[in-house]
Protein backbone atom coordinates (compact mmCIF):
# COMPACT_ATOMS: atom_id res chain seq x y z
CA UNK A 1 0.00 0.00 0.00
CA UNK A 2 2.93 2.40 0.75
CA UNK A 3 4.29 1.69 -2.72
CA UNK A 4 0.88 2.26 -4.24
CA UNK A 5 0.52 5.95 -2.45
CA UNK A 6 4.16 6.64 -3.63
CA UNK A 7 3.89 5.94 -7.33
CA UNK A 8 0.26 8.15 -7.60
CA UNK A 9 2.46 10.98 -5.22
CA UNK A 10 5.63 10.62 -8.14
CA UNK A 11 2.43 10.39 -11.23
CA UNK A 12 1.09 13.79 -9.50
CA UNK A 13 3.74 15.59 -9.66
CA UNK A 14 4.83 14.47 -13.10
CA UNK A 15 1.43 15.51 -13.75
CA UNK A 16 1.57 19.47 -12.23
CA UNK A 17 4.24 21.07 -14.83
CA UNK A 18 1.39 19.95 -17.97
CA UNK A 19 -1.63 21.03 -15.37
CA UNK A 20 -0.01 24.91 -15.18
CA UNK A 21 -0.14 24.85 -19.10
CA UNK A 22 -4.53 24.79 -19.45
CA UNK A 23 -6.22 27.46 -20.34
CA UNK A 24 -8.15 28.12 -17.82
CA UNK A 25 -10.75 30.49 -19.84
CA UNK A 26 -13.79 29.70 -18.33
CA UNK A 27 -12.17 30.10 -14.54
CA UNK A 28 -10.37 33.61 -15.79
CA UNK A 29 -12.73 35.51 -18.40
CA UNK A 30 -12.40 38.59 -19.96
CA UNK A 31 -16.00 39.61 -20.17
CA UNK A 32 -18.26 40.98 -17.09
CA UNK A 33 -21.17 38.34 -17.66
CA UNK A 34 -18.64 35.17 -17.66
CA UNK A 35 -16.99 36.79 -14.65
CA UNK A 36 -20.36 36.46 -12.57
CA UNK A 37 -20.85 32.78 -14.08
CA UNK A 38 -17.21 32.42 -13.05
CA UNK A 39 -18.08 33.80 -9.49
CA UNK A 40 -21.16 31.73 -9.34
CA UNK A 41 -19.43 28.42 -9.84
CA UNK A 42 -16.97 29.31 -6.98
CA UNK A 43 -19.43 30.38 -4.37
CA UNK A 44 -21.45 27.23 -5.11
CA UNK A 45 -18.43 24.87 -4.99
CA UNK A 46 -17.20 26.33 -1.56
CA UNK A 47 -21.00 26.08 -0.25
CA UNK A 48 -20.79 22.16 -1.40
CA UNK A 49 -17.65 21.78 0.29
CA UNK A 50 -18.15 23.04 3.77
CA UNK A 51 -19.96 20.16 3.66
CA UNK A 52 -17.93 17.40 1.71
CA UNK A 53 -14.91 18.40 3.45
CA UNK A 54 -16.33 17.56 7.00
CA UNK A 55 -17.53 14.63 6.05
CA UNK A 56 -14.70 13.09 3.88
CA UNK A 57 -12.39 14.07 6.84
CA UNK A 58 -15.05 12.31 9.30
CA UNK A 59 -15.08 9.03 7.57
CA UNK A 60 -11.09 8.71 7.29
CA UNK A 61 -10.92 9.25 10.65
CA UNK A 62 -13.87 6.36 11.71
CA UNK A 63 -12.14 4.25 9.46
CA UNK A 64 -8.55 4.72 11.18
CA UNK A 65 -10.14 5.32 14.53
CA UNK A 66 -12.12 2.08 14.83
CA UNK A 67 -10.34 -0.26 13.21
CA UNK A 68 -9.77 -3.55 14.83
CA UNK A 69 -6.69 -3.42 15.74
CA UNK A 70 -7.65 0.02 17.80
CA UNK A 71 -8.66 -1.53 21.02
CA UNK A 72 -8.80 1.56 23.03
CA UNK A 73 -12.07 2.69 20.60
CA UNK A 74 -15.24 3.02 22.78
CA UNK A 75 -17.38 -0.12 21.39
CA UNK A 76 -21.26 0.71 22.32
CA UNK A 77 -23.28 -1.86 20.35
CA UNK A 78 -26.79 -0.50 22.04
CA UNK A 79 -26.13 2.87 20.66
CA UNK A 80 -28.42 4.21 18.49
CA UNK A 81 -29.64 7.74 19.08
CA UNK A 82 -28.21 11.14 19.73
CA UNK A 83 -30.25 14.19 19.82
CA UNK A 84 -27.05 16.95 19.40
CA UNK A 85 -25.60 14.97 16.53
CA UNK A 86 -28.84 14.79 14.60
CA UNK A 87 -29.45 18.66 14.65
CA UNK A 88 -26.01 19.09 13.37
CA UNK A 89 -26.61 16.43 10.79
CA UNK A 90 -29.66 17.75 9.34
CA UNK A 91 -29.40 21.20 10.18
CA UNK A 92 -25.80 22.26 8.55
CA UNK A 93 -27.22 20.71 5.21
CA UNK A 94 -30.24 22.42 5.33
CA UNK A 95 -28.51 25.59 5.72
CA UNK A 96 -26.14 24.92 2.93
CA UNK A 97 -29.09 23.83 0.51
CA UNK A 98 -31.48 27.61 1.25
CA UNK A 99 -28.30 29.41 1.36
CA UNK A 100 -27.19 27.60 -2.02
CA UNK A 101 -30.84 27.85 -3.60
CA UNK A 102 -31.20 31.57 -2.73
CA UNK A 103 -27.95 32.53 -4.60
CA UNK A 104 -28.70 30.40 -8.04
CA UNK A 105 -32.26 31.60 -7.80
CA UNK A 106 -30.66 35.26 -8.18
CA UNK A 107 -28.13 34.82 -10.08
CA UNK A 108 -30.21 32.76 -12.66
CA UNK A 109 -32.36 35.50 -13.89
CA UNK A 110 -29.80 38.22 -12.93
CA UNK A 111 -27.85 36.24 -15.71
CA UNK A 112 -30.73 35.47 -17.80
CA UNK A 113 -29.36 35.49 -21.81
CA UNK A 114 -31.98 37.38 -23.01
CA UNK A 115 -32.10 40.13 -19.84
CA UNK A 116 -30.39 43.23 -21.12
CA UNK A 117 -27.26 44.27 -19.29
CA UNK A 118 -27.43 46.78 -16.06
CA UNK A 119 -23.82 47.32 -16.33
CA UNK A 120 -20.43 47.13 -18.11
CA UNK A 121 -18.56 46.19 -14.75
CA UNK A 122 -18.91 45.58 -10.85
CA UNK A 123 -17.91 49.59 -10.93
CA UNK A 124 -20.03 50.85 -13.39
CA UNK A 125 -23.65 50.84 -14.99
CA UNK A 126 -24.91 51.00 -18.00
CA UNK A 127 -26.12 54.51 -18.98
CA UNK A 128 -28.70 55.93 -21.64
CA UNK A 129 -24.95 57.30 -22.98
CA UNK A 130 -24.12 53.99 -23.93
CA UNK A 131 -24.59 52.36 -27.20
CA UNK A 132 -25.34 48.56 -27.61
CA UNK A 133 -24.25 47.15 -31.02
CA UNK A 134 -26.04 44.32 -32.87
CA UNK A 135 -24.85 41.43 -34.00
CA UNK A 136 -26.85 38.59 -36.09
CA UNK A 137 -25.44 35.11 -35.68
CA UNK A 138 -26.15 31.75 -38.10
CA UNK A 139 -24.79 28.80 -37.27
CA UNK A 140 -24.38 26.91 -40.81
CA UNK A 141 -22.42 23.72 -41.29
CA UNK A 142 -19.95 24.40 -40.00
CA UNK A 143 -19.29 27.79 -40.05
CA UNK A 144 -20.07 30.63 -38.58
CA UNK A 145 -21.50 34.22 -40.29
CA UNK A 146 -21.59 37.11 -38.35
CA UNK A 147 -24.33 40.33 -39.44
CA UNK A 148 -23.34 43.40 -38.64
CA UNK A 149 -26.96 45.06 -38.96
CA UNK A 150 -25.94 48.79 -37.47
CA UNK A 151 -22.89 48.65 -40.03
CA UNK A 152 -24.48 46.72 -43.44
CA UNK A 153 -21.69 44.07 -43.14
CA UNK A 154 -21.05 40.33 -42.45
CA UNK A 155 -18.38 38.31 -41.59
CA UNK A 156 -17.50 34.03 -41.72
CA UNK A 157 -15.84 32.79 -39.02
CA UNK A 158 -14.61 35.79 -37.37
CA UNK A 159 -16.21 38.50 -35.26
CA UNK A 160 -15.14 41.76 -33.39
CA UNK A 161 -16.43 43.91 -30.49
CA UNK A 162 -15.42 46.95 -28.57
CA UNK A 163 -14.15 46.95 -24.76
CA UNK A 164 -16.65 47.84 -22.68
CA UNK A 165 -19.45 48.25 -25.11
CA UNK A 166 -22.85 46.17 -24.38
CA UNK A 167 -23.15 43.48 -27.76
CA UNK A 168 -26.90 42.23 -28.42
CA UNK A 169 -27.00 39.33 -29.88
CA UNK A 170 -29.67 37.41 -31.99
CA UNK A 171 -28.82 33.74 -32.90
CA UNK A 172 -30.51 31.70 -35.43
CA UNK A 173 -29.48 28.61 -37.20
CA UNK A 174 -29.63 27.37 -40.86
CA UNK A 175 -30.39 23.57 -40.40
CA UNK A 176 -29.84 21.74 -37.06
CA UNK A 177 -29.51 22.82 -33.87
CA UNK A 178 -26.28 24.19 -32.59
CA UNK A 179 -24.81 26.43 -29.96
CA UNK A 180 -22.48 29.42 -29.60
CA UNK A 181 -19.77 29.73 -27.11
CA UNK A 182 -17.35 32.25 -26.35
CA UNK A 183 -15.84 31.08 -23.03
CA UNK A 184 -14.15 34.16 -22.47
CA UNK A 185 -17.78 36.34 -23.01
CA UNK A 186 -20.46 34.48 -21.91
CA UNK A 187 -21.79 31.28 -21.29
CA UNK A 188 -23.22 29.23 -23.86
CA UNK A 189 -26.74 29.75 -26.04
CA UNK A 190 -28.31 27.86 -28.31
CA UNK A 191 -29.28 28.44 -31.94
CA UNK A 192 -32.08 26.11 -33.26
CA UNK A 193 -32.97 26.55 -37.23
CA UNK A 194 -36.76 28.79 -37.81
CA UNK A 195 -36.04 30.11 -33.98
CA UNK A 196 -34.38 33.07 -32.83
CA UNK A 197 -32.51 32.82 -29.45
CA UNK A 198 -30.84 36.14 -27.75
CA UNK A 199 -27.55 36.85 -25.78
CA UNK A 200 -26.25 39.95 -24.07
CA UNK A 201 -22.92 40.33 -23.04
CA UNK A 202 -19.65 42.43 -22.57
CA UNK A 203 -15.83 42.06 -23.51
CA UNK A 204 -14.03 44.07 -21.05
CA UNK A 205 -10.48 43.16 -21.93
CA UNK A 206 -8.69 43.63 -25.41
CA UNK A 207 -7.34 40.40 -27.21
CA UNK A 208 -8.35 37.19 -29.10
CA UNK A 209 -10.48 35.02 -27.94
CA UNK A 210 -11.69 31.51 -28.93
CA UNK A 211 -15.61 30.87 -30.00
CA UNK A 212 -16.75 27.50 -30.46
CA UNK A 213 -19.67 25.37 -31.30
CA UNK A 214 -20.30 23.72 -28.01
CA UNK A 215 -23.47 21.59 -29.38
CA UNK A 216 -22.26 18.23 -31.66
CA UNK A 217 -23.90 19.04 -35.49
CA UNK A 218 -22.12 16.30 -37.39
CA UNK A 219 -18.76 15.92 -39.59
CA UNK A 220 -16.98 19.24 -39.31
CA UNK A 221 -18.19 20.00 -36.07
CA UNK A 222 -14.56 20.14 -34.36
CA UNK A 223 -13.49 22.86 -37.24
CA UNK A 224 -16.24 24.92 -36.43
CA UNK A 225 -14.51 27.74 -34.30
CA UNK A 226 -14.05 31.15 -35.00
CA UNK A 227 -12.18 33.85 -33.28
CA UNK A 228 -13.61 37.01 -31.64
CA UNK A 229 -11.49 40.22 -31.15
CA UNK A 230 -12.01 42.71 -28.42
CA UNK A 231 -10.60 45.24 -29.53
CA UNK A 232 -10.53 49.71 -28.39
CA UNK A 233 -13.26 51.68 -30.32
CA UNK A 234 -10.47 52.82 -32.60
CA UNK A 235 -9.33 49.22 -33.34
CA UNK A 236 -12.82 48.35 -33.73
CA UNK A 237 -13.29 51.23 -36.57
CA UNK A 238 -10.27 50.27 -38.26
CA UNK A 239 -11.79 46.26 -38.46
CA UNK A 240 -14.82 47.51 -39.88
CA UNK A 241 -13.22 49.67 -42.79
CA UNK A 242 -10.98 46.52 -43.10
CA UNK A 243 -14.00 44.52 -43.81
CA UNK A 244 -16.07 46.95 -45.78
CA UNK A 245 -12.33 47.07 -48.09
CA UNK A 246 -11.75 43.95 -48.98
CA UNK A 247 -15.12 42.26 -48.74
CA UNK A 248 -17.34 41.54 -51.53
CA UNK A 249 -21.61 41.19 -51.49
CA UNK A 250 -23.71 38.89 -49.76
CA UNK A 251 -26.65 38.30 -51.65
CA UNK A 252 -29.42 35.10 -51.13
CA UNK A 253 -27.62 33.47 -53.98
CA UNK A 254 -24.26 34.24 -52.32
CA UNK A 255 -25.52 33.09 -49.13
CA UNK A 256 -27.51 29.75 -50.74
CA UNK A 257 -23.68 28.45 -51.92
CA UNK A 258 -22.21 29.41 -47.95
CA UNK A 259 -24.80 27.72 -46.27
CA UNK A 260 -24.10 24.34 -48.16
CA UNK A 261 -21.67 22.33 -45.51
CA UNK A 262 -18.08 22.43 -45.94
CA UNK A 263 -15.14 22.18 -43.31
CA UNK A 264 -12.08 24.09 -42.05
CA UNK A 265 -14.27 27.63 -44.08
CA UNK A 266 -11.36 30.52 -43.99
CA UNK A 267 -12.16 33.77 -42.92
CA UNK A 268 -14.41 35.75 -45.49
CA UNK A 269 -15.70 39.31 -45.52
CA UNK A 270 -18.81 41.11 -46.57
CA UNK A 271 -19.09 44.49 -47.34
CA UNK A 272 -22.02 44.47 -47.88
CA UNK A 273 -25.76 42.64 -47.21
CA UNK A 274 -28.91 42.43 -49.14
CA UNK A 275 -31.42 43.73 -46.77
CA UNK A 276 -33.65 41.01 -45.34
CA UNK A 277 -31.45 38.83 -45.34
CA UNK A 278 -31.04 37.69 -41.70
CA UNK A 279 -35.03 37.61 -41.29
CA UNK A 280 -35.06 35.29 -44.40
CA UNK A 281 -32.39 33.07 -43.15
CA UNK A 282 -34.25 33.34 -39.58
CA UNK A 283 -37.90 32.49 -41.36
CA UNK A 284 -36.62 29.98 -43.34
CA UNK A 285 -37.16 31.07 -47.18
CA UNK A 286 -34.27 32.62 -48.37
CA UNK A 287 -34.75 29.87 -51.90
CA UNK A 288 -37.12 32.61 -54.46
CA UNK A 289 -40.77 31.09 -54.30
CA UNK A 290 -40.62 29.40 -49.90
CA UNK A 291 -42.88 30.11 -47.99
CA UNK A 292 -41.69 31.47 -44.91
CA UNK A 293 -42.19 30.59 -41.35
CA UNK A 294 -43.95 33.58 -40.35
CA UNK A 295 -46.54 33.07 -43.48
CA UNK A 296 -46.68 29.30 -42.52
CA UNK A 297 -47.61 30.44 -38.65
CA UNK A 298 -49.94 32.97 -39.37
CA UNK A 299 -51.74 29.99 -41.82
CA UNK A 300 -51.93 28.09 -39.08
CA UNK A 301 -53.15 30.32 -36.93
CA UNK A 302 -55.93 31.07 -39.14
CA UNK A 303 -57.29 27.58 -38.63
CA UNK A 304 -55.31 26.20 -42.07
CA UNK A 305 -55.36 26.37 -46.14
CA UNK A 306 -57.86 23.53 -46.39
CA UNK A 307 -57.30 21.75 -49.25
CA UNK A 308 -55.74 24.22 -50.93
CA UNK A 309 -52.87 24.44 -48.53
CA UNK A 310 -51.33 20.61 -50.71
CA UNK A 311 -49.86 23.40 -53.08
CA UNK A 312 -47.94 24.50 -50.18
CA UNK A 313 -45.37 21.19 -49.75
CA UNK A 314 -42.99 22.64 -52.47
CA UNK A 315 -42.57 25.76 -50.36
CA UNK A 316 -42.07 24.03 -47.76
CA UNK A 317 -39.07 22.22 -48.60
CA UNK A 318 -36.35 24.45 -46.46
CA UNK A 319 -33.53 22.39 -46.46
CA UNK A 320 -30.95 23.34 -49.33
CA UNK A 321 -27.46 22.45 -48.02
CA UNK A 322 -27.76 19.71 -50.96
CA UNK A 323 -28.87 21.87 -53.54
CA UNK A 324 -27.43 21.62 -56.98
CA UNK A 325 -26.43 25.05 -58.64
CA UNK A 326 -29.47 24.43 -60.72
CA UNK A 327 -32.23 24.98 -57.79
CA UNK A 328 -32.88 21.18 -57.56
CA UNK A 329 -31.75 18.55 -55.12
CA UNK A 330 -29.55 15.96 -55.85
CA UNK A 331 -29.65 12.26 -54.70
CA UNK A 332 -26.39 12.61 -53.10
CA UNK A 333 -27.14 11.63 -49.71
CA UNK A 334 -25.67 14.73 -46.54
CA UNK A 335 -22.15 13.92 -44.95
CA UNK A 336 -22.95 11.79 -42.13
CA UNK A 337 -26.62 10.36 -43.25
CA UNK A 338 -28.19 7.25 -42.70
CA UNK A 339 -30.79 5.14 -44.35
CA UNK A 340 -33.34 3.33 -42.71
CA UNK A 341 -33.36 -0.36 -42.26
CA UNK A 342 -35.24 -1.22 -45.44
CA UNK A 343 -32.65 -0.28 -47.45
CA UNK A 344 -34.87 2.45 -48.67
CA UNK A 345 -34.56 6.34 -48.28
CA UNK A 346 -37.03 7.46 -45.45
CA UNK A 347 -40.42 8.38 -47.04
CA UNK A 348 -39.95 5.98 -49.67
CA UNK A 349 -43.39 4.40 -51.27
CA UNK A 350 -41.72 1.24 -51.84
CA UNK A 351 -41.68 -1.94 -49.54
CA UNK A 352 -39.06 -2.88 -47.37
CA UNK A 353 -36.22 -4.95 -49.15
CA UNK A 354 -36.46 -9.04 -48.54
CA UNK A 355 -40.00 -8.32 -47.41
CA UNK A 356 -43.28 -8.76 -49.04
CA UNK A 357 -45.74 -6.02 -50.29
CA UNK A 358 -48.30 -6.83 -47.27
CA UNK A 359 -51.98 -7.83 -49.45
CA UNK A 360 -55.05 -6.35 -47.43
CA UNK A 361 -56.70 -8.95 -45.38
CA UNK A 362 -60.00 -10.86 -46.11
CA UNK A 363 -63.16 -8.99 -45.31
CA UNK A 364 -64.65 -11.83 -43.47
CA UNK A 365 -61.35 -11.42 -41.40
CA UNK A 366 -61.79 -7.68 -41.03
CA UNK A 367 -65.49 -8.41 -39.89
CA UNK A 368 -64.11 -10.93 -37.13
CA UNK A 369 -61.30 -8.48 -35.97
CA UNK A 370 -64.26 -5.88 -35.74
CA UNK A 371 -66.43 -8.59 -33.30
CA UNK A 372 -63.71 -8.88 -31.02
Amino acid sequence: MPTQIARLSIILMLMLPVLTGCNMVVMSPSGDIAAQQRDLIVISTILMLIIIVPVICLTLYFAWHYRQSNTAAKYDPEWHHSTGLEVVIWSAPLAIIIALGAITWVNTHKLDPYRPLDRIDAARPVTAAVKPINVEVVALDWKWLFFYPDYGIATVNEMAAPVDVPVNFKLTASSVMNSFYVPALAGMIYTMPGMETKLHAVINKPGEYEGLSSNYSGDGFSHMRFKFHGLDQAGFDQWVARVKQGGTMLNRDAYLKLEKPSIKEPVRYYASVEDGLYEAVLNMCVRAGQMCMKEMMHVDMMGGGGIESRENKAKLEHDNRHADSAGGHTEEAAPGATFPETGNPSGSEEPAEGIEERQEEPAAMNHDMHKM
